[in-house]
């Protein structure tokens, strides 16, 4: 389903990341939440293509999609 993002125990400790790249899922959506526009993202990281950029955001937005939230309460 994803050809850009890798997950490798060997890089970023199998963080899921951009195939080829140092450069997390996590990073880039911290460069983008920082403010920074996909433009100045692959102007400072000539690595990543538009394509590879793209995949890691539906990346993120698939995971969270599928995140499953527990509302557990701890008692005495």
């Amino acid at each position: 389903m994803f050809h850009y993002i890798d997950f490798d125990p060997n890089v970023l400790n199998g963080k899921p990341h951009v195939r080829g790249t140092r450069l997390s899922v996590e990073f880039i959506l911290e460069l983008i939440a920082s403010g920074a526009t996909r433009d100045e993202i692959i102007q400072a990281y000539p690595q990543l293509t538009n394509k590879a950029l793209e995949e890691a955001l539906k990346y993120a937005a698939q995971a969270v999609k599928n995140e499953i939230l527990l509302n557990i309460k701890v008692g005495a």
